[in-house]
């Protein structure tokens, strides 16, 4: 199955893998790459989260994860996607930041504001079909 189930979805269901191989599932916001197609194989779709967070530490120790469409409180609206997540920084950071940023608005920017608070920082992700090497760039 492609990406191409998340087209006009808000939220994604991510599941993270624990080193013990149990999963834990989390809705997330997420917004798709326009410059990749959802139904190929070099579909991306980008999310964030706070750096302290478990999905950040899963993501790291397993960059296999499952992904599915769901509401906000994380009823699935489709099938899962096997799928590969890997943290990004730099410019594909900013990039995954405008993205959601445009696609949330007014919401993603209310957020940002009170996170400026606190010390906790911002850790965006890539996920990519399942076939996808982590690092691998598509053209």
């Amino acid at each position: 199955m492609s990406f191409a189930a998340f087209a006009g979805h808000k939220y994604l269901n991510l599941e993270t893998f624990k080193k013990s191989g149990h999963g834990v599932k989390t809705p997330v916001w997420f917004a798709a790459d326009p410059a990749s197609d959802l139904a190929s194989d070099a579909a991306r779709v980008y999310a964030y989260t706070t750096g302290d967070s478990g999905k950040v530490k899963r993501i790291r120790n397993n960059g296999s994860v499952r992904i599915a469409p769901c509401d906000m409180r994380g009823n699935l609206l489709g099938e899962w996607v096997d799928a590969r997540a890997e943290i990004v920084t730099g410019r594909e950071a900013a990039y995954a930041d405008r993205l959601l940023n445009k696609k949330y608005v007014p919401w993603k920017q209310l957020l940002n504001f009170f996170a400026s608070f606190r010390r906790r920082g911002r850790i965006g992700f890539v996920i990519r079909p399942a076939g996808i090497e982590a690092g691998k760039k598509s053209q």
